[in-house]
C-alpha cells in the first residue's frame, strides 16, 4: 500500500511539473484570431469568447464582434474603446473577431527621456532590436505630451470592408497624459496574417480613455519588449471566412495609419 501511495504522489508531481513547463513554454506564443485580411475584408464576427481570449495571454489587441470599438488587453484586463472614446468593461461572454494576445515577459527595458513622435519611436525601436524577422510585444508606459486616437463605431449587416469604416472614425486627442501602449512589431513576411510593422493602441493612466494609436509625441516613457518567436493563429470556421477573398491587402496603409 505504502509503494502504490508513493508511486502515485511521484505520478501528481510529474505532471503538475509537467503542466509548469508547458505553460512556461507557451509563454513565447502569439496567439492570434482569424487574419488582419479577414478583418480588412469585413469579416466581423467571430466565435471566440474573451474569457477564451485570457487563456492565451495578458498583453494585446484586437477588436469586437461588429467591430464595436478598440480592444486592449493590459496585465491580464481587457478594456474596451468605443466610438464615444470612452473606456468600458468587457463582460467574459464577449465575442471577438480579430485580437492578439501573449504573455508578456519583457526580455528588454529602457528608459526614453526625449521627445519622438511616432515615426521617429518607430525608427528608434527599430535601431535597438537585434532583428526584424521575429515578433515582437511591446509595452510603453509613461508621459506622453501628444497623443491621436481612433476608434469605430458598431456596424451593421451586411458588414462594408474596413477601408470604408474608417473613412468616418471618431478621432480622439491627449495631451500631456499618462498612458500605456501595448502592441507589436511584425516582419513585413506576415503581411496579410496581421498589420506588418508597429500595431499599437492607447490607454490613458485613469482607464477613461485611449484607441487605435494613430500619432503620438513622447515625454519620459518606460520601453519592455518580449522577443516572441512563436505564431499560432486560430482560424475562423464560419461561412464569411470560407468565401472571402483574402488575397488582397492593398488597403492595409489607409486603414492602420
Amino acid at each position: 500500500m505504502l509503494k502504490i501511495r508513493y508511486l502515485f504522489f511521484i505520478i501528481i508531481l510529474y505532471c503538475f511539473l509537467g503542466g509548469c513547463i508547458k505553460r512556461e513554454q507557451d509563454n513565447d506564443v502569439l496567439f492570434q484570431i482569424s487574419t488582419i485580411n479577414a478583418l480588412l475584408e469585413g469579416i466581423y464576427d467571430g466565435e471566440i469568447t474573451f474569457k477564451e481570449l485570457k487563456r492565451h495571454g495578458n498583453l494585446g489587441l484586437g477588436t469586437f464582434n461588429a467591430l464595436d470599438g478598440e480592444m486592449l488587453m493590459l496585465d491580464g484586463e481587457i478594456y474596451r474603446v468605443r466610438a464615444d472614446g470612452k473606456v468600458y468593461p468587457v463582460p467574459d461572454s464577449m465575442k471577438t473577431p480579430f485580437s492578439v494576445v501573449t504573455f508578456f515577459e519583457e526580455d528588454t527595458t529602457l528608459v526614453l527621456d526625449s521627445n519622438l513622435d511616432y515615426k521617429s519611436l518607430e525608427a528608434f525601436l527599430d535601431n535597438i532590436l537585434p532583428t526584424k524577422n521575429i515578433i515582437y510585444a511591446i509595452k510603453i508606459e509613461g508621459l506622453f505630451e501628444y497623443v491621436r486616437t481612433r476608434s469605430v463605431p458598431a456596424q451593421e449587416k451586411p458588414y462594408p470592408p474596413l477601408a470604408e469604416v474608417v473613412k468616418t472614425q471618431p478621432e480622439f486627442e491627449f495631451h500631456n497624459e499618462k498612458g500605456t501602449l501595448v502592441g507589436f512589431r511584425l516582419p513585413e513576411y506576415l503581411s496579410g496574417i496581421n498589420v506588418p510593422k508597429y500595431h499599437l493602441h492607447f490607454i490613458t493612466e485613469d482607464k477613461k480613455g485611449g484607441g487605435h494609436l494613430l500619432e503620438c509625441e513622447t515625454a519620459k516613457i518606460q520601453i519592455g519588449i518580449d522577443f516572441t518567436e512563436k505564431l499560432f493563429v486560430s482560424l475562423p470556421e464560419i461561412k464569411e471566412f470560407y468565401d472571402a477573398d483574402l488575397n488582397k491587402g492593398e488597403d492595409m496603409e489607409k486603414v492602420e495609419r
